[in-house]
């Protein structure tokens, strides 16, 4: 019989290796209904928005002006609907941190990792990695849905024009990068309601509140807003796009930071916090 001893490794203190924190969060996502449930609600949203917008601008093409014509953003327009799916995105970013908190299960979870900061570290892998891939395949999708629909005399774009396929990749990075910001709002708020509430307050609702004042405080701000960003990424033709921009790869590199950011305050309160 072997007994234990002051300074004994118990089950609680054995590490736990990444692969297999990640593998256990991976079980957790693919096994709960809401993370497909998500998906389909991307899919069927951002798909819907490329249809109706290419058949919407085929049928009503000889209503454009020339100016109108001149500056028709074939690849944007049917890249629209991954607003939605930055919106739904960010729902389940949220959830697979605060559903833990939830239900308390995060406790179990840290019990078996005390090294907290590894188990966001896993979270934003897991999420960042479903997320990109669903980001790109919807991404891809959308413009080739789109265009099949954007029939002549109407502008179509095709991935080998210049900065089409830059506009398409971006597209589907910017999905999973507000993936993981969420993911890290939920880590500092906890809390599924106010974490998903400060989300979209940050994706839609402040950006309208900066478009009512003066142009000359609200647009250097502007810019930097993830939804000014996503317009200005998933973009070819920048006539559209209201105010100075950011180019589409600095915007990348913000929406990135900002998913850091929110990640590392993330990880730093779960470490100091109690369960």
């Amino acid at each position: 019989m072997t007994t234990l001893t002051l300074g004994s490794t118990t089950p609680a203190d054995l590490p736990v290796g990444r692969s297999r924190l990640i593998a256990s969060e991976w079980t957790k996502l693919r096994t709960v209904r809401s993370t497909w449930w998500t998906l389909l609600a991307m899919a069927v949203v951002t798909l819907g928005v490329a249809a109706i917008a290419g058949s919407a601008v085929t049928h009503n093409w000889h209503t454009f002006s020339p100016v109108q014509r001149l500056t028709f953003d074939p690849t944007g327009i049917t890249l629209k609907g991954l607003l939605f799916s930055q919106l739904i995105v960010g729902v389940l970013g949220v959830l697979v941190m605060s559903a833990e908190y939830g239900t308390g299960t995060i406790r179990a979870t840290l019990a078996a990792t005390p090294r907290r900061g590894r188990v966001l570290a896993a979270k934003a892998v897991v999420v960042g990695a479903l997320a990109l891939v669903a980001g790109e395949v919807l991404s891809f999708g959308a413009f080739l849905l789109g265009q099949s629909l954007l029939r002549a005399p109407a502008a179509h774009a095709t991935l080998s024009q210049p900065g089409v396929l830059r506009a398409v990749v971006d597209g589907g990075v910017a999905v999973a990068l507000l993936g993981l910001f969420a993911l890290g709002l939920a880590a500092i708020v906890r809390h599924s309601a106010g974490a998903i509430t400060t989300y979209v307050g940050v994706l839609l609702v402040l950006p309208l509140i900066l478009q009512t004042l003066p142009t000359s405080f609200s647009q250097p701000i502007l810019k930097f807003m993830p939804l000014h960003i996503t317009n200005t990424v998933t973009s070819v033709v920048a006539v559209g796009i209201q105010g100075p921009s950011l180019s589409p790869w600095a915007g990348i590199g913000v929406l990135a930071l900002d998913a850091a950011i929110a990640i590392g305050i993330g990880g730093t309160l779960l470490v100091r916090r109690d369960a």
